[in-house]
């Protein structure tokens, strides 16, 4: 009984040390900033950075509107097309042989070289960006989602073949759960990518958007807005991140009890 309380008082202060942590790093920020007088310019502190969030924060979610649609246009068009394309190389040999070598030489092209080609192909619209959150968002799904259905126990599908299961049934009650884990985790870092991929697309030429909004404000010296369009980009992120991770939970129920067990 000792020992489980004892583990109980562990786990509530590791949680508990987290947010501790994060905040000794904001005060120790605002400490050094306000003891050495460092000009806002060069490192504003945490409590202009807030202020200027408050004040900015009308224009930032204007921003803000048009790099989500970017997001999550882009990201959808990616989802689509990575499970179409996974489904197939996982079911066709060749079609994996003939594409996934493609998809890899796609990666290795920096993304601050594709965007400007799109906006020379496509002009200054959303169709670009939506573009280059597709390529950037497309591989890490596409490749988690293929490895996790190409790992799956062989000896699990000869069970089921044996069971006189047909290939849509082994699919779909063996290697599409189990592909899952791997699966989400691609989504996770398409998410991030997705944010980071509109963004640097808008700083290549658009007329609205958090990246525009974040070449203006650096052309113009105002650090602390900076500071504050780059937590907006975070908050985006995160909560991008968090949605995937609750459907994952709801998708995923029985890596919930493992969790639980552990």
């Amino acid at each position: 009984m000792k020992k489980l309380i004892s583990t109980d008082n562990e786990a509530v202060m590791k949680k508990a040390s987290i947010p501790l942590f994060y905040v000794g790093i904001l005060l120790l920020w605002q400490f050094m900033t306000s003891i050495l007088n460092v000009p806002d310019y060069i490192l504003p502190s945490p409590y202009v950075i807030c202020l200027e969030l408050i004040n900015s924060f009308p224009l930032l979610l204007m921003h803000a509107r048009i790099t989500v649609i970017e997001v999550l246009t882009g990201f959808g068009i990616a989802l689509f097309l990575s499970v179409v394309l996974s489904i197939a190389m996982d079911r066709y040999r060749y079609i994996k042989d003939l594409l996934y070598p493609m998809m890899v030489i796609t990666q290795t092209v920096p993304i601050m070289a594709i965007a400007p080609l799109m906006m020379i192909w496509f002009g200054f619209g959303l169709m670009p960006k939506i573009i280059v959150v597709v390529l950037v968002c497309f591989f890490p799904i596409a490749v988690s989602l293929t490895e996790g259905l190409a790992s799956v126990d062989p000896e699990l599908i000869d069970l089921m073949k044996t069971m006189n299961a047909s290939e849509s049934q082994i699919f779909l009650k063996c290697k599409l759960p189990a592909s899952m884990p791997s699966f989400f985790a691609g989504l996770r870092i398409a998410a991030t990518y997705s944010v980071m991929g509109a963004v640097v697309s808008e700083w290549v030429g658009a007329q609205e958007g958090l990246g525009i909004f974040m070449t203006r404000v650096m052309k113009s010296y105002r650090t602390p807005a900076l500071f504050a369009v780059i937590l907006f980009i975070i908050a985006i992120t995160l909560i991008f991140v968090a949605i995937i991770d609750t459907i994952g939970r709801k998708t995923m129920p029985w890596s919930n009890e493992r969790r639980s067990l552990k």
